[in-house]
């Protein structure tokens, strides 16, 4: 009887080792787990860039504001009509911008 006991307590041992620590145990299945969540988070950010980038595609099929959003902010473009202002910074705040690099000064 006690064999038959200390059997059963060796082969629950065993297959409590293979449970836990094995191959395919619950370690490597939380793992996955794991794994699992932070796949379906960057799926979740990269669905919301494509959708982003469909809409921007759309937008640049059927209208015009795109284009001329892009060529004002990319290109410096400005449309019929517009006014352009130019503000140029006085020659003391440019030249104190610059570190005095335009006066001559080497730091000798």
């Amino acid at each position: 009887m006690r064999l038959l006991l200390a059997l059963l307590v060796a082969l629950l041992a065993a297959l409590q080792y293979k449970l836990w620590f094995d191959d395919g145990g619950l370690r490597d299945v939380w793992e996955l787990e794991r794994s699992l969540a932070a796949r379906m988070q960057e799926n979740a950010r990269l669905r919301e860039r494509n959708r982003a980038l469909a809409a921007e595609v759309e937008d640049l099929k059927t209208g015009l504001e795109a284009y001329e959003e892009r060529a004002r902010l990319e290109m410096g473009m400005i449309g019929e009509g517009e006014t352009f202002f130019r503000v140029v910074e006085p020659e003391a705040k440019r030249e104190a911008a610059e570190g005095g690099s335009a006066s001559g000064e080497t730091g000798e």
